[in-house]
Parts: C-alpha cells; sequence; structure tokens
C-alpha cells in the first residue's frame, strides 16, 4: 500500500471507523483501491474495539465513486472475471459479511461499482444532490459486481428491473421513495449525520447487533423454518450475555443500561 497517497483513507475514533475512498476526482474502483479496501476491512473486523464502520468518499473527491473503472478492462481483457470483477465481488461481499454494522455516506454521484458498493451497506445516508445509476446497460453489460442480485432484495424485483434495464440516473427523493436510502440530508452533512447515527449504535449491546445483522441478512436466503431456527439460536446466545443482564436489570431499576 502507498502509505503517502493512499486510495483509502481511514479514521478511528469512539468505536468508529471512517473509510475515505481517495481516488480524485470522481473515486472510480481501481484494483488497487479494491485490494486497499481489503486490508482495512481485514483489519477493522478484527479490531475489537470498533463497533461501527462508515464508508464515505474523501473531501478530495467529488463522488462517492463513479463506478468501476473501465480503462482497467483493457489490462486484464484476458481474464475480466477473475482479475478484475472477481475481486470486486470479494470485496464487496466482505464488507456486507462484516460482523459490524455498516453505513454508507454518499455525496454526488454513485455510479455502477460505486452504486453497487454503496448496496453491500446496512444503511445509506445520501445528500440532496445525490445521483445513482446502474449505467452498464449503456455498455452492452450487466452490473457485474453485486447489483444484480442486491438491489431487488433492498427496493424489490420490478424497480431493479426497470433501474438496470434503463440505465438512468435517480435523485435522491426517488432513492428514499424507494428504500434506495434512509435518509436524506443537506449537501456536505452526509458525514455528520452518518457519524451521529453511528455513535447512537455503538451504545447498543455489541452481540445483539452482530445477531440483528446476521439474522436479518441470512433471512434473505433462508426458508420460514430455516429463520426461524436461526433466530432462535441467536437469542440463545444473546440472552446468556452479561448485555443482556445488564439490560433486564436496568429496566427494572428504571435506568439507563450501560453496555459493554
Amino acid at each position: 500500500m502507498d502509505t503517502h497517497n493512499p486510495l483509502i483513507k481511514v479514521e478511528c475514533k469512539d468505536h468508529i471507523a471512517v473509510l475515505a475512498l481517495n481516488n480524485p476526482p470522481l473515486n472510480l474502483v481501481t484494483l488497487e483501491l479494491t485490494k486497499q479496501l481489503q486490508e482495512e476491512l481485514d483489519e477493522i473486523e478484527e479490531n475489537e474495539d470498533i463497533r461501527v464502520v462508515i464508508i464515505t468518499g474523501s473531501s478530495e473527491t467529488k463522488a462517492f465513486s463513479a463506478g468501476s473503472d473501465i480503462t482497467e478492462f483493457e489490462t486484464v481483457s484476458d481474464d475480466i472475471v477473475g482479475k478484475k470483477l472477481g475481486m470486486e465481488n470479494q470485496v464487496f461481499s466482505q464488507i456486507e459479511s462484516l460482523s459490524k454494522p455498516t453505513i454508507a455516506a454518499i455525496e454526488g454521484l454513485a455510479y455502477g461499482g460505486g452504486c453497487e458498493l454503496s448496496l453491500t451497506c446496512d444503511l445509506r445516508i445520501v445528500s440532496e444532490q445525490v445521483k445513482f445509476s446502474l449505467p452498464e446497460i449503456k455498455l452492452g453489460a450487466f452490473p457485474g459486481s453485486g447489483g444484480i442480485f442486491r438491489l431487488p432484495k433492498i427496493i424489490g424485483l420490478s424497480k431493479s428491473l426497470e433501474m438496470m434495464y434503463l440505465g438512468n440516473k435517480i435523485n435522491a427523493q426517488t432513492a428514499e421513495k424507494m428504500g434506495l436510502a434512509n435518509h436524506i440530508v443537506p449537501e456536505d452533512e452526509t458525514l455528520s449525520f452518518a457519524i451521529r447515527i453511528a455513535e447512537e449504535i455503538t451504545e447498543k449491546p455489541r452481540e445483539a447487533l452482530k445477531a440483528i445483522k446476521r439474522g436479518a441478512r441470512n433471512s434473505l436466503y433462508h426458508t420460514h423454518d430455516e429463520a426461524v431456527a436461526q433466530t432462535l439460536q441467536l437469542i440463545e446466545q444473546v440472552v446468556r450475555t452479561d448485555d443482556y443482564k445488564e439490560g433486564v436489570t436496568a429496566f427494572f431499576e428504571r435506568r439507563k443500561p450501560h453496555f459493554k
């Protein structure tokens, strides 16, 4: 990794890790950016002090990410899937499977691979001027880094197909209405808003948060009976924690719980 000019800037404070994409001007997703992102995710997963992860664009850039750097496709033309899209899928899946809650703070453009990256996060905070798009159809392709299967789980099949068939831009208001955005905030305030949400999450019990994320995400792939079985397994683990005992005790003592 180039420590003098990192493509991922990391700041950790108060149990929150902010990963800022730093590939000016539009944060194109390159092989090196993907590699550095993977390295940072590996460290964050192992760091018990980090409880929430925020992904955003750095202050030096003009977009969350305008997508994959298609100029790299020529250099890997002998194996585009194995050398580029395979890596993107691996790292994007790594974000999705992090045990910690994740928030995307999105300013400017979230196109193509940038949009697909945002879909891996649990929550999406967007600015009033944000634009989403999956324009791969205009290149004769389709979203190859997870958008084709993640988007329908978030906004439904019909709206997802329309977005991918046409490749048109989606504004903040439409994104919120579709369920693609959790909150719309004024320009340049997405990160501060995301941090406020993250701070509130850090006050919640760690094991219960992990169980919620695992149970909710896995439910998208489980049958009803499998989801019930997993729920019982997870709640059995959570009710054995000290934080659960503290929460119940605090409830009966009518005070705010102090979780570890």
